[in-house]
């Protein structure tokens, strides 16, 4: 385990130390989470390692969350984020879960095999920019494809701004342009289906074996799934690596400025259509339409948009009808709790 010397190796910066007052500084202990299980949390600090265990009281933690913790290393507060990854939970439920916080950059990781999907990598890139990162497309298994170039050029021609590296995963000096995002006090953290290389792209970062690994299938090229809880890991002189298990379901949740970010020429074109409210389906004089008879934007796209949009509305109406039924219980429980107490006191 790196050991700790000062804050800043962790991902202290002044957005955290602005949050404290004069109190915080006297009585209270900042700390990272490095590691999140289903009854406790894994921290880590000046003065090393400290375990953590969850309670109802407490606000909903994830890896790479801050913590004011006091003297005796009990939860105080959660301090604000700078960035916020997030998913509506998998199934039918109505909740949003965490996935990870305060991140600096993201790798979104695809194996140049049959994982090799462009409508699955929008998905993940919506998500991403939602959060204010900078997503980097890491495109692996570069030594397996007979290809690489053309699906590059797929990739990056969903956005000419967007960073997009292929890499041989085992090959150090394959993956050296990722150092660049994995300077000291750097967040990242590698997001993607299961097996597709994260595991092995955050050992050969770190220069020796931090996660165990599997190979691949031969029946479909996958990789086998090997994380299975979130954590983040401190690299000897450099930055702090977050892995996060393969999700099978990312489905989309209050992501309207991410999903317009990812699909911006598509937006923009929007905004031409002559009708305000065009649906971009037959309407005259709807430039989405024109643009897609012309060649200019790819059938493909314009359909994955149109799902995700759909997606992402009904998810998000869902969320703040939750939201809206909840905040009217619980002012109802609070009301009859105080009827209850004027009862007692016979007022």
């Amino acid at each position: 385990m790196t050991k700790i010397t000062n804050l800043s190796q962790l991902g202290w910066r002044p957005f955290f130390q602005q949050q404290l007052s004069l109190t915080d500084y006297d009585e209270s202990v900042p700390a990272r989470v490095v590691e999140q299980h289903r009854n406790q949390l894994v921290l880590r600090g000046e003065s090393g390692e400290i375990v953590l265990a969850l309670h109802p009281s407490m606000p909903a933690l994830c890896v790479g969350d801050w913590v004011l913790l006091d003297k005796q290393h009990q939860f105080v507060r959660l301090l604000e984020r700078f960035s916020e990854f997030s998913r509506k939970a998998a199934g039918s439920g109505l909740e949003k879960q965490l996935i990870a916080t305060n991140l600096d950059a993201v790798f979104v990781v695809m194996s140049l095999n049959q994982d090799f999907k462009l409508s699955r990598l929008e998905r993940y890139l919506t998500l991403v920019n939602e959060t204010g990162a900078q997503a980097v497309i890491v495109l692996t298994k570069r030594d397996l494809c007979d290809d690489v170039d053309s699906l590059q050029a797929q990739v990056q021609a969903l956005d000419p701004l967007l960073q997009v590296i292929a890499v041989n995963g085992l090959d150090s000096e394959s993956i050296a342009p990722l150092r660049d995002w994995c300077k000291e006090g750097q967040t990242v953290a590698f997001m993607g289906s299961s097996g597709v290389g994260k595991s092995t792209l955050i050992n050969s970062l770190q220069g020796q074996q931090l996660l165990a690994t599997s190979g691949i299938r031969e029946d479909d090229s996958k990789g086998r799934h090997t994380t299975t809880t979130r954590s983040l890991h401190l690299m000897a002189g450099s930055g702090l690596l977050m892995d996060t298990p393969g999700m099978r379901e990312l489905q989309l949740a209050d992501v309207q400025t991410g999903l317009s970010t990812t699909f911006a020429e598509i937006e923009a074109l929007a905004k031409q259509c002559r009708f305000n409210n065009c649906s971009h389906q037959s309407e005259p004089g709807c430039c989405v339409q024109a643009a897609l008879a012309n060649g200019e934007l790819d059938q493909r796209r314009l359909s994955n948009y149109f799902k995700l949009a759909r997606e992402q509305a009904l998810n998000s109406a869902s969320l703040a009808q939750k939201r809206a039924k909840d905040k009217a219980l619980g002012k109802m429980y609070r009301t009859v709790q105080g009827e209850s107490q004027r009862r007692k006191k016979g007022y």
